[in-house]
Formats: structure tokens, sequence, C-alpha cells
């Protein structure tokens, strides 16, 4: 029996996803859950396993192409999955036998192997690849081989600056650069789209207008602005560097000017005094250090954050067509800066969590996205999201909503200024520490007054250090 393997939904905006790389051949046996391919979208790159054990007969996507949630990746042949087991691999020799033999046939010649040697067993992959991988230019992260990717670099041609002939991201950028062409320089070979994006050629041919109709890469009519101005075309400069959008970057430009284009956004601030959280985190930093977590100001916000969305749940909404849905659970997003980009995992279930468990979740879903290990339910299901400027952060800023969510939160830098409070009946100026804070929301679904009622609170709790450490 056969089973079409198809492209999964991976993430609740995400439509379709790029084949990264394919870990199995045709031919190979695999066993269920196994991963197959490596799928990148604009969120995250997700390795994709096998619904059951069989004999791939047939890759049905190449590297590089996208495809559209629900299209088809390979094809597996379940019924060699049972005497493969039992027979120590003859079945899936001759399930992958008979597909090549099929190949064959609707084609006119089966593919030779590279190296004249089709009688003989395919090497293990686990042992052999990783050696052959080392063996040219030196060892790869996922990071390095997803940038070479994008910048069309063939990794076989950079040599490694890092420790043990380790490639770095600024080796394959640095070959990147070193292959584009010099200028007047001409080629009169036709190049493929990937290495024009490499060479990030300065004068791209001109895209045809759209039509009114046109969708954009998630998916959703492009509402396209009618004005008179134009902006004048770019002349390239000595010196200028052309930088091609990833698709994660095009992606992440067509999510903003579509929220931009839908939402009536307006900003509202706060200025807030951490004295009493700050007294509260010193007090308790040391003894959450010795269990292994870093007790950072971002778990304070984020637990007064999500209390305050249980208080005003206008701000944990959604809108739809002719509806405004007040949603059940409170799932914050968290923006969290990496190599290829910035992601929003999510922390789900927020307001059940302790100061405590907000800390440990913070931890462990900024780790995992730097190291590119998250998977599509941790970036799935955020109805708020908290945008934190980090150490080299700004006073003050407004965020763009990020959909479908109707607000979102941005922390500014905290600061030490001189503040008046009150003592004993009179005013006395001290030294806190203070933070802006800054509440895009949505319009539409979300009035000034809920809006200004819900930053109140969370600033009456940071204000108070009403938290239970």
């Amino acid at each position: 029996m056969a089973t079409k393997v198809t492209m999964p939904q991976l993430g609740e905006s995400v439509v379709e996803g790029t084949v990264g790389k394919w870990l199995v051949e045709e031919g190979d046996h695999v066993e269920a859950d196994q991963p197959i391919v490596e799928i990148m979208t604009d969120k995250a790159d997700t390795e994709v396993p096998s619904p059951v054990a069989g004999v791939v007969v047939s890759l049905k996507a190449k590297v590089d192409e996208v495809v559209a949630v629900g299209g088809e990746l390979c094809i597996i042949d379940e019924s060699a999955a049972a005497a493969g087991g039992s027979g120590g691999g003859g079945a899936a020799d001759a399930g992958a036998e008979a597909a090549h033999d099929a190949d064959a046939g609707k084609g006119g010649k089966a593919k030779a192997d590279d190296g004249g040697k089709a009688g003989k067993p395919k090497a293990n992959k686990g042992g052999a690849a990783k050696a052959d991988e080392a063996g040219k230019g030196g060892q790869r992260s996922p990071s390095v081989r997803r940038l070479a990717r994008e910048l069309g670099v063939d990794l076989d041609d950079v040599s490694g600056s890092g420790d043990g002939g380790r490639i770095t991201a600024a080796d394959v950028r640095s070959a990147a650069e070193s292959s584009e062409p010099a200028a007047g320089e001409g080629d009169e070979t036709p190049s493929s789209p990937r290495q024009d994006r490499a060479r990030g050629e300065l004068t791209p041919p001109p895209a045809p207008e759209a039509p009114a109709s046109a969708k954009t890469l998630t998916g959703v009519p492009a509402s396209q602005p009618t004005s008179a101005f134009r902006p004048p075309p770019y002349v390239p400069r000595p010196g200028d560097e052309v930088v091609p959008f990833t698709r994660r970057r095009r992606i992440i430009a067509d999510h903003m000017v579509y929220s931009k284009h839908t939402a009536p956004d307006v900003v509202t601030f706060a200025e807030c005094d951490l004295d009493r959280t700050a007294r509260l985190r010193e007090a308790n930093k040391a003894r959450y250090q010795r269990e292994g977590v870093s007790l950072t100001f971002l778990a304070f916000a984020l637990a007064a954050t999500a209390r305050a969305l249980r208080e005003f749940p206008e701000l944990n909404a959604r809108v739809l067509d002719d509806a405004i849905v007040k949603l059940h659970d409170v799932n914050l997003g968290i923006a969290v800066d990496t190599e290829q980009g910035l992601v929003v995992p999510v922390i789900k279930n927020a307001d059940e969590l302790t100061v405590r468990g907000l800390a440990r979740a913070v931890a462990d879903t900024a780790e995992r996205a730097r190291d590119g290990k998250l998977t599509p339910d941790d970036l799935s299901g955020k109805t708020f999201s908290v945008s934190n400027p980090g150490r080299r952060g700004n006073t003050v800023g407004g965020a763009i909503i990020s959909q479908p969510n109707v607000g979102i939160l941005r922390l500014g830098t905290i600061q030490k200024r001189v503040v008046v409070v009150e003592r004993d009946g009179e005013d006395m100026m001290v030294i806190h520490p203070v933070m802006w804070m800054a509440l895009t929301y949505d319009h539409r679904a979300v009035d000034g007054v809920h809006a200004n009622s819900f930053l109140y609170r969370v600033n009456e709790i940071l204000e108070q250090g009403d938290f239970d450490v």
C-alpha cells in the first residue's frame, strides 16, 4: 500500500513551506516517525517525520521547491515494511528495485549510479555522511547550512575559520561576497534565481504590476494604496551593498505590511516605577540561580500581562469578518532574536504559571529558538505578544501587532531615574529603576477605555510588586 506524505500545517498562519533538504533518498527504507525531510518556513526550520514504515519509492518535491500545505512531498510503500524488518532489509531492497524499475519504465531509463556501483549496498548514512561532511570544507551547523542555501554558497568550497575547521556564518557570507561579479563585468550565461540572489544583482528585472486580486506570500489579498507618488529608482553607487531578502525576511515583511493595512492600530504609553519589583527580584535572584533559573524582569512583566489579560479579555481576542472572539486560553508570544531572524515562540496557558514557571519557560524557549529546535507547536496559538528589547534596547517604542492578535506590549529599557514619591505625607526625590511600556492595540476590537485600563493594571501590578515568588 502506498502512502502519500504531504506538507503539514506548520503553524496557524503558514500556508506553504520550502524543501530545505531531503534526509532520505528513493529506495531507502524508513521507520515510522523517522525524519525524512527538512522544511523551511518564515517561522522555523522543521524536520517532517515519516507517518509509516516502508520504502521511499518517489520524491515528489525538489530541494528549494515551495510546496503548499497539503501538497505532495513523497510516496512511501508500506508493503515492504514488515518483510524489511524481518528479512534484514531484503524486502526494502526489492521495493527500491521495483521503484527504480517503474521509474525506468516511465522515463525510458533508470538513473545510473554516480560511481558505477549500482550493485553495491548503500553506505550507512549515520556515519559515512558525517565523515564525508567533515572532510569537505569543515564541520557545518544547521544554521550555517541554512545560510549557505539562502546565499547559494557551496560549503564544499568554503574553508572554516572556527575551532577544528568549523565553518562559521562569517565564512559563508565572505564566500558569497567573493563570488559577486566585479562592477561592469558582463555575464552572457543566464544564471538561476538562486545564483542571482547570492550575487545581489543591482538591476533585477522589473516585476509585473500585480492585479487587484493578487495574493501576498501569506495568501492574504494585498491592498495596494493608490497614490501619485513613486519613489525614485535605485541607482547603484560604489560601496553599496545589496542584501537579498531571505524567505523568512520576505514573509515577515509581508506580515507587517498586512497588519498595518488591516488593523487601525493605536499606541498608548505608561511609565512604570519598578522599585518594589526590583527589590523582590534582588531578594530572590540568588535562590533562583541555585535552582538553575534566571529570574529576569521579563518573567515579572509576563506574569503581570497574563493576569491583566484575564481581567480584560478584550485584549485577548481576535477579529473575524463580522465578530470578535474573546479567547479562552492566554498564550503569550515572546519575540526572540536569532541568527536567522526574529521568531515568536509561544508560552501556552501563561496565566496558570507562577513567576518561576514563566522564568523557566522564557529560558527554555529562547535557548531552543537560538538552537533552531522549535517545533510548529511552539510557534502556534499565541493570543497576545510581548516584545522585549533586551539589554541594547531603547527608552520606548510602539510595535506592530502580530496578526491575528489585537494587541502587543512593547517593553522599554529599564533605567535609573529620579522620581518623586510620598513618604510620611511629604514628597521626596529618590532614584528608582523605571521602564516605559507601549501598548499597541487594534481599534476595531478594543476601545480606548479597555486598552488604557489594561495597561494601567499591568503597570499597577509591577509597581506594587504584587507577585508570589
